[in-house]
């Protein structure tokens, strides 16, 4: 329906120009080519009338002229604005009404359409040239991309589940399995795996030179039916095909079963969700593994290529199940946790207690999150294991190092380099260490970054938090402790002083703001274990520590200034044997007579 609505449109386009033009102009015209649309054709060779040639719109003291084709702007005003408009419209550009008058929305509408067509030779300007409007009657899509959503997008998803790509719902919204759906057919087609659906791949997308999944299977238009065991369940968001009754568990299954029914079975099904593509033999050999595995690390189950009853319910009864291209589920516990701090810039790594809790916090990083206009998408992530040594960022031209995946638009990376040379880090990036800078990734240092590489691994969760509270002590010490370029050598560091809480430093006078040293050092390592202080001992008399300070006054019933004095380190000292006085409160005030 909506190439036939393009012609139509495109035709009526043409004999308006044609009218408006002349015999002169229809004369140049006719010699284009038929494809004149490329950015080859629609050079300065083409054939087209040059702007300067064609008429203007209108005539003198009001006199109407007809439609004609010129380059329109904004503040135009005209039945050409108003096909415009409607062209925009028809293609989801532009949402407005078509007025006939050239507005900034206009304007955005068109710059939307010249950033798509760019291969066509258009520049992103806002202004609708001939060529723009040549273009733009007849174009049939616009480019889809995450974060879209449509009755195109709606299309899209139906046409990639005929093609066996897909197998969510036809929702309408742009999501992640989409994008996956879209790199897929991408790499079964031979092209770049980009998960961008730009006009060019649209074409190839709806055409019959598209290739299925399914093989050399005749595609449908719509959505192919599965096999008759199976029926999609409506509700669940996931659009799993799901067996007509549950399918028991009778028996384990691992490597080097041959010849079972059950096993034939289970591939059968790993096949269709998209998980399995070797022969279904019912042999249990080293594709099944792997199989059984992804569909374990998935759905945060322990990693064993064995199926056992919760494996095979997962497989066969779980419409809840995890698919391939979805993010995975945590998995039972991994050996670390992180936490992305955007308001310090700092990257926690916790490990367990001994509640099996992520509270231990075992390293500090300083890093790079997104700026406020391309932020680091905070929430809970889960990696999925997917890493490289090098990355190359196309839109940038630039490269770095110990790339991983945190989820599909964003990854843990060292600062930039121009190319895939240690030698071409780019300074300024591995400087701006300790605020935003990125476009949305969290940029390391390279020492950092290949930690997280080598450490790090499937299933662990990152969570991106804005929340947190300011933390100056851990900042200005990893602040403190950073290189002054990469190449640099660390500065030295002061070795932490001895501990012990019975060891109570001397202090003359008191211990207030910016003050530093061993005895500050002694009294956060002592409120830490009285629960106050839970950040880094750094020996600096910070917001944090006066914080801790004041709270422990509080709870001992001295006034909270948040300064140290002799009194007060005895007090620490002796804690344990104190029990807390809580400050006084105000009496009720008496009622007014």
């Amino acid at each position: 329906m909506r190439k036939w609505i393009s012609l139509l449109l495109a035709v009526l386009l043409a004999a308006a120009c044609l009218q408006a033009a002349g015999e002169t102009a229809e004369d140049e015209i006719a010699g284009l080519p038929e494809e004149a649309t490329d950015a080859e054709a629609l050079g300065d060779d083409s054939g087209l009338i040059p702007i300067e040639h064609l008429p203007e719109q209108g005539g003198t003291d009001g006199e109407d002229a007809g439609l004609m084709i010129r380059p329109l702007k904004t503040g135009d005003e005209g039945d050409d604005v108003t096909f415009l408009q409607m062209r925009l419209k028809n293609l989801d550009y532009y949402t407005g009404e078509a007025t006939g008058k050239f507005s900034g929305e206009t304007a955005e509408a068109v710059k939307a359409f010249q950033r798509d067509y760019r291969g066509k030779g258009l520049e992103v300007t806002g202004e609708a040239d001939i060529t723009t409007q040549l273009i733009l009657a007849g174009a049939t899509y616009r480019t889809l991309r995450r974060g879209m959503s449509g009755e195109d997008v709606k299309e899209l998803q139906e046409r990639l589940i005929a093609l066996g790509y897909y197998k969510g719902k036809a929702s309408g919204d742009f999501l992640e399995g989409t994008q996956n759906g879209i790199k897929q057919f991408q790499k079964y087609n031979g092209m770049e795996q980009t998960g961008v659906a730009d006009p060019a791949l649209l074409e190839v997308i709806y055409s019959e030179n598209a290739v299925s999944r399914y093989g050399d299977e005749e595609i449908e238009d719509g959505p192919v039916d599965f096999d008759d065991q199976y029926y999609l369940v409506d509700e669940n968001e996931n659009g799993v095909p799901m067996p007509n009754a549950p399918v028991v568990f009778t028996e384990k299954l691992k490597r080097g079963i041959k010849g079972s029914e059950a096993v034939k079975q289970m591939q059968e099904r790993m096949a269709q969700l998209g998980y399995y593509d070797g022969p279904v033999s019912g042999n249990f050999m080293d594709k099944t593994v792997a199989a059984v595995k992804k569909i374990q690390v998935q759905n945060g189950m322990e990693e064993t290529g064995v199926v056992d009853e919760d494996t095979w319910n997962v497989i066969f009864n779980s419409p809840g199940i995890v698919m391939p291209d979805m993010t995975p589920k945590p998995a039972p516990k991994t050996e670390f946790a992180l936490t992305v701090d955007v308001k310090n810039q700092i990257v926690i790594v916790y490990t367990l207690d001994e509640n099996n809790e992520y509270t231990v916090p075992v390293r500090y990083m300083l890093c790079s999150t997104g700026m406020k206009a391309t932020p680091s998408p905070v929430g809970d992530w889960v990696l999925n294991g997917r890493k490289t040594r090098w990355c190359y960022f196309p839109k940038w031209g630039s490269y770095a190092r110990y790339w991983t995946r945190i989820n599909a638009q964003v990854a843990f990376h060292s600062p930039i380099y121009r190319s895939a040379d240690t030698g071409t880090m780019n300074v300024s990036s591995y400087k701006a260490l300790g605020q935003r800078a990125s476009h949305g990734c969290i940029r390391l240092s390279v020492e950092d970054a290949k930690w997280v590489y080598d450490n790090v691994g499937k299933g662990t969760v990152v969570t991106i938090t804005e929340d947190l509270p300011v933390n100056q002590e851990l900042k200005t010490a990893l602040m403190r402790d950073k290189p002054s370029s990469p190449n640099a050598d660390p500065p030295e560091t002061t070795p932490e002083p001895e501990y012990s809480a019975a060891n109570k430093p001397e202090i003359k006078g008191t211990l207030g703001a910016k003050r530093s040293g061993p005895e500050v050092y002694w009294v956060q390592r002592r409120l830490q274990e009285l629960g106050y202080y839970t950040t880094k001992c750094t020996g600096q008399m910070l917001n944090q520590t006066q914080e801790a300070v004041r709270q422990f006054q509080k709870d001992h019933g001295i006034y909270p200034s948040g300064t140290v004095d002799s009194e007060l380190i005895d007090m620490l000292a002796e804690a344990d044997k104190i029990t807390p006085t809580p400050a006084p409160t105000a009496p009720e005030p008496t009622p007014a007579p």
